[in-house]
């Protein structure tokens, strides 16, 4: 379900996006709104499950956590019919960064961060291969990072 937001609704969650720690009063001075508008619209974009969370982004490279693999994991005929019990099991394991379901030769697509290609090959060998159905896995390391980003294209207008 889409939600109908307004140019102040659209701007504040664009500025929360790139900064969660703005108070309410930088917020509304930004898009032009009295701080106590601009709480009610961020509390009802909060109560709407709009703004789900407000998190701290960590440099993983910092604190020792210097690889990041993209599995791509194909199940077996059979295992497709417990996508609900991989996902549990994948959901649980913390090194798994984000998980997608795909249309096409691969049923998911992962994203792992360990602290290197060791630690990445022991999940690997005693984990994610060990999990029903899981036919096949594709790794590819990411050498680097060009971009990533947690803010979403969000459109409005400029005034």
């Amino acid at each position: 379900m889409t939600c109908d937001l307004d140019e102040f609704e659209l701007k504040i969650i664009s500025l929360l996006q790139i900064d969660a720690t703005l108070s309410t009063a930088e917020i509304a001075e930004r898009v032009g709104l009295s701080p106590s508008p601009c709480w009610r619209r961020i509390q009802r974009l909060r109560d709407a499950g709009i703004i789900r969370a407000q998190v701290v982004l960590i440099d993983r490279r910092k604190v020792g956590l210097h690889a990041q693999v993209f599995a791509q994991v194909k199940l077996t005929a059979h295992g497709r019919q417990h996508l609900d019990e991989f996902a549990a099991r994948v959901q649980a394991i913390p090194e798994v960064m984000e998980c997608y379901v795909l249309m096409g030769a691969v049923d998911f697509m992962l994203r792992i961060v360990t602290a290197d290609i060791d630690a990445y090959e022991r999940l690997f060998f005693s984990t994610l291969s060990q999990i029903p159905g899981v036919q096949e896995i594709n790794s590819t390391v990411a050498l680097s990072d060009i971009k990533a980003t947690t803010a979403l294209p969000i459109p409005f207008q400029s005034a």
